[in-house]
């Protein structure tokens, strides 16, 4: 875990002296106030900067070359600018999942498509301002589980901690079956689906490996290019379709208002799959913290905002608008055989980019939180190293199991998203803001009954998200079982 340049009560900073040892020679009968006021001096510079004494290190040598790697740490782990940031949110944000925005439109309408879809992300853009806002405050806050300690102790910190981890493993366990998929597309299910899922998690893996954000957002370039690429090939290929009939006979025509017959857990479900895509303030504080200037953040927050928005919000129109309500999802698979091999060729960086971050993220915070305290965190060092690719190989081998083994894994990853990006993106930001930001009484200025008038909508949003989205998605998983179409676990069968 990056330093965030603010020590904790914990942390003792170094005088910057040189000598590895210090004595003090305090005569017994002649010691006085202000020898004694010596001598604390001088056994606090003892200490290192992260409460280490100096005697500890066998040489000057040992001593000078933690200093140099903790140094080295420092500046590599604060690189991130706020260009830097808006990529990263960008892939961590922006993946495949803008592809089901299409179904959840023919779910709910273009007139409820486009309202959720602008809507969500204007509420998306606010939460996103107030988590910036908590780390402007509280610096030494490095990840999500350090703002749920704020709020409630340890048992936040656990509790939001836990959240943290199992939704992000969860989603390279997503990305690790997207790849699968795209993989068996490509090759017409040439070989077992098991073997793909293996290549796609060892691939997970290798992009995972850069623990610096700034090294990953060189990436989210490409990431981007990817995903922009392949969404406008599914929109010219759907909308090339559209006007040809006789080639695609079978097209439905769209709707402006709710498919005849769409049940309240459907419609629930086609909601959390705009809410999903709105998820980015899960990892936001983990991002933040390798800012160089965190004031900063706002210009990222706005420039993502306002992307996802106009992205969703015309894939989702366009491609409803052009296929109909028969749309499938992901929308690439409308487009055609050859198209769909195509867009699924051009968004394999975006597979593996998107879904490799939420790996890094997830490692950071664990490794960061085992060595806490020591120079291992900054991963510059042979022992550094060590741990955190053997961190990463077990995050990523943890989510291809999960994947592989769950046979309704899609409507699992709905039902952790509506439990946990409810929360992270709606209902925490929004509790943060109350005992964190607010300053006075909730009426005491007509800004503050505003703001907390917003911000208790916005909470009790999350709740309903949470509830709802969670029957929603557990109906979806019953009626899959009730109908026989569950998947086996580890199985060679194509994925469907």
């Amino acid at each position: 875990m990056a330093s965030t340049g603010h020590q904790s009560p914990l942390e003792v900073r170094s005088s910057g002296s040189a000598s590895p040892t210090h004595t003090v020679d305090v005569e017994k009968n002649s010691a006085s106030h202000d020898d004694t006021a010596k001598v604390s001096n001088i056994q606090a510079a003892t200490q290192t900067e992260f409460g280490e004494k100096r005697e500890q290190y066998r040489s000057e040598e040992d001593y000078m070359y933690e200093q140099q790697k903790r140094s080295e740490g420092d500046h590599k782990f604060h690189r991130l600018g706020w260009k830097k940031l808006t990529v990263c949110l960008i892939v961590e944000a922006i993946a495949l999942g803008a592809l089901s925005i299409p179904s959840a439109f023919a779910t709910l309408g273009m007139v409820a498509g486009v309202i959720c879809c602008v809507g969500l992300g204007i509420i998306a853009i606010y939460t996103s301002y107030i988590v910036g806002q908590v780390k402007i405050k509280f610096p030494q806050v490095s990840h999500y589980a350090d703002a749920g300690q704020l709020m409630m102790g340890r048992f936040g910190y656990e509790l939001i901690g836990a959240m943290f981890a199992l939704q992000l493993t969860l989603l390279v366990g997503s990305h690790c079956l997207t790849g699968t998929i795209a993989f068996l597309n490509l090759s017409d299910n040439a070989i077992c689906s098991l073997v793909f899922g293996v290549i796609s998690a060892i691939i997970l893996f290798i992009v995972a490996v850069p623990p610096s954000f700034s090294e990953v957002a060189i990436l989210g370039y490409i990431d981007f290019a990817s995903i922009i690429i392949a969404i406008g090939v599914v929109i010219i290929g759907t909308g090339v379709r559209k006007s040809q009939p006789q080639v695609t006979p079978t097209l439905t025509e769209w709707s402006a208002w709710p498919k005849p017959g769409t049940t309240f857990a459907e419609a629930w479900v086609a909601l959390t799959n705009i809410v999903f895509a709105y998820s980015f303030a899960v990892c936001q504080f983990s991002f933040m913290d390798e800012m160089h200037t965190p004031t900063d953040y706002v210009k990222s927050i706005w420039a993502l905002g306002i992307i996802e928005i106009v992205i969703y919000t015309l894939t989702g129109a366009l491609i409803y608008a052009f296929v109909g309500t028969e749309v499938k999802s992901p929308a690439l698979l409308s487009a055609g055989t050859t198209l769909s091999k195509v867009a699924f060729g051009i968004a394999l960086p975006v597979i593996f980019i998107s879904g490799s971050i939420n790996t890094t993220v997830v490692a950071r915070y664990i490794h960061g939180r085992v060595f806490k305290n020591s120079v291992i965190r900054y991963i510059n060092t042979k022992t550094g190293w060590l741990t955190w690719l053997g961190l990463v190989a077990l995050i990523t081998v943890i989510a291809w199991v999960i994947a592989e083994s769950i046979p309704f894994f899609p409507d699992l990853l709905g039902i952790m998203s509506a439990l946990f990006i409810s929360g992270f993106t709606f209902y925490w930001p929004a509790l943060m803001w109350f005992l964190l930001i607010k300053e006075g009484k909730w009426n005491s200025t007509r800004w503050n009954t505003i703001l907390s008038i917003t911000n208790a909508a916005v909470f009790l949003l999350g709740l309903l998200i949470l509830g709802c989205g969670t029957y929603a998605s557990v109906k979806g998983i019953v009626n899959e079982y009730a109908s026989g179409s569950v998947r086996g676990s580890f199985t060679c069968a194509p994925i469907e």
